[in-house]
């Protein structure tokens, strides 16, 4: 029988990462929601990533230039993480230009782990962004899962009290089976890593 994982002393380190910059910008009240249903499993450890914080450069260096401070501040969270969760929203068909280029600046540290999204938006609720972003991530190599949680006209979940999402909101339930599914596959990855380093 092979030896249980004891989930209170080796659990799964989840980054969530806030993809929107902008003004005004709902992402850190979804994150925030999301971390908030990630803290009740004993099995997670969970850091937020917010990019509005990070500082990372919009213009990308070439490999014989120094990679830039914040670059390098940042590249040990998401290596250490066994799983990421992309909170995303749409626009004009698509995800935001600073999320794409955080993506771009790292590499091997998205390699073989899984990633889930969750995404806003109007009538597609982020459908069209997260189509996108699970092709970006296949080329790095990451399991983009394919069942993201989606969240149309988000502001029409807002409960009397002024909070979100309203406590019968069908994102709740998405949120624990999402959970559920990045754990497993996540702990599948980290065992096959700890086997077998991955190479591209």
């Amino acid at each position: 029988m092979p030896e249980q994982q004891d989930v209170a002393t080796d659990p799964i380190r989840l980054v969530i990462i806030i993809g929107s910059t902008r003004h005004g910008r709902f992402g850190p009240t979804v994150a925030t929601w999301f971390a908030g249903r990630a803290a009740r499993r004993r099995d997670l450890a969970t850091d937020v990533v917010d990019l509005a914080d990070a500082g990372l450069p919009s213009t990308l260096t070439d490999v014989d230039e120094a990679v830039p401070g914040p670059v390098t501040a940042l590249a040990p969270r998401l290596a250490a993480a066994d799983a990421f969760v992309v909170v995303t929203p749409e626009y004009n068909h698509s995800f935001p230009a600073p999320l794409k280029t955080a993506i771009d600046w790292f590499y091997q540290e998205w390699h073989a782990k899984p990633v889930a999204f969750v995404a806003y938006g109007r009538e597609s609720g982020g459908l069209h962004a997260v189509a996108q972003l699970q092709e970006v991530f296949a080329e790095l190599h990451a399991v983009a899962l394919p069942d993201p949680i989606t969240l149309p006209c988000y502001w029409d979940q807002f409960a009397a009290d002024g909070s979100w999402p309203r406590a019968a909101a069908a994102c709740n339930e998405q949120a624990t089976a999402t959970l559920d599914r990045l754990c497993w596959w996540a702990r599948a990855l980290r065992d096959a890593r700890s086997r077998s380093p991955f190479t591209p």
